[in-house]
């Protein structure tokens, strides 16, 4: 996907990677395994369940690590210009801003445009500790998108999700858990779950399916910058992380009872609907099940 060098000054972004706001602390590689990551990624990749109740789990098991706030002097460019999964992701997130503050303003809705905030193997966010081995998520306390970029390595040497609509793909899903709660839809989803626990899996697969919906209907807006390829590139990352073919990795047999995010087959036809489709009324289908 050919997309513009961000503005800085349209973009929110924050580093915790260490105290000068790039450096990757030794011993990163090797803690997360496949088997554990992808047994996480069953758990929360791309944010279905509650996030202040996954993150607030890990807090009790692992000892919370404070990487800090931004290093002095670190700005947006600093932090987006460190490597090219950094420019990538804030290459995304300035097309999404671009893309979805006038859509909101048409329908005189209020706009805020989320922060994006990367770290290296720990952080601290609104919603408790980041952690790695979670994937990339958005927290709906401080309305940021945490991610760990080496993220994208595992995606494409463990999970077989290549090329970078992929990885924007994963950028512009956080962003759909964003459009999510500017609009009231996930904290009405969270009060259904909280009055109805049985049906807390089903609702939190309508929730990620709408995401997914809302990542495709960003690149129908943005056609003309898409290479060959890149849809293709799409649907198979959604293949990758649909909930069976994570259990299978994870040695598992798919059990729909326990789906959070939806199958593969259901997250390849919501990204396609939106692709298929520029208008972003097309994913409340979702929520109208």
């Amino acid at each position: 996907m050919r997309l513009d060098e961000f503005d800085p000054n349209s973009v929110n972004v924050e580093d915790q990677r260490g105290s000068g706001g790039g450096g990757f602390p030794a011993g990163r590689g090797g803690q997360v395994g496949c088997g554990t990551l992808v047994v996480a990624l069953v758990l929360s990749y791309v944010l279905g369940v509650d996030p202040g109740q996954l993150l607030g789990g890990l807090q009790q098991a692992a000892p919370q690590e404070q990487t800090g706030a931004p290093a002095a002097g670190s700005n947006a460019s600093e932090s987006c210009k460190i490597d090219q999964a950094s420019l990538e992701s804030c290459n995304a997130l300035s097309s999404l801003n671009k893309t979805w503050a006038p859509i909101f303003a048409a329908s005189n809705a209020k706009f805020q445009s989320p922060g994006l905030v990367f770290y290296s193997n720990v952080g601290s966010s609104g919603c408790g500790s980041a952690q790695s081995a979670m994937g990339p998520f958005y927290c709906p306390e401080d309305q940021k998108i945490y991610l760990d970029t080496t993220f994208y390595q595992q995606m494409d040497q463990e999970l077989g999700a290549t090329g970078q609509f992929a990885r924007d793909y994963v950028i512009a899903h956080e962003y759909g858990h964003h459009l999510q709660k500017l609009q009231g839809i996930s904290d009405q989803i969270r009060s259904a779950q909280e009055q109805n626990p049985r049906a807390a899996n089903q609702l939190s697969v309508r929730l990620e399916l709408q995401a997914d919906c809302y990542a495709g209907v960003w690149a129908a807006k943005n056609k003309d910058r898409l290479d060959k390829g890149d849809m293709e590139s799409g649907l198979n990352a959604a293949h990758q992380i649909g909930d069976d073919t994570l259990m299978r990795s994870a040695g598992r047999n798919p059990n729909e009872a326990s789906f959070t995010h939806g199958s593969s087959a259901q997250r390849m036809e919501a990204l396609r609907r939106g692709m298929d489709n520029p208008d972003d009324n097309t994913c409340n289908v979702y929520m109208q099940k």
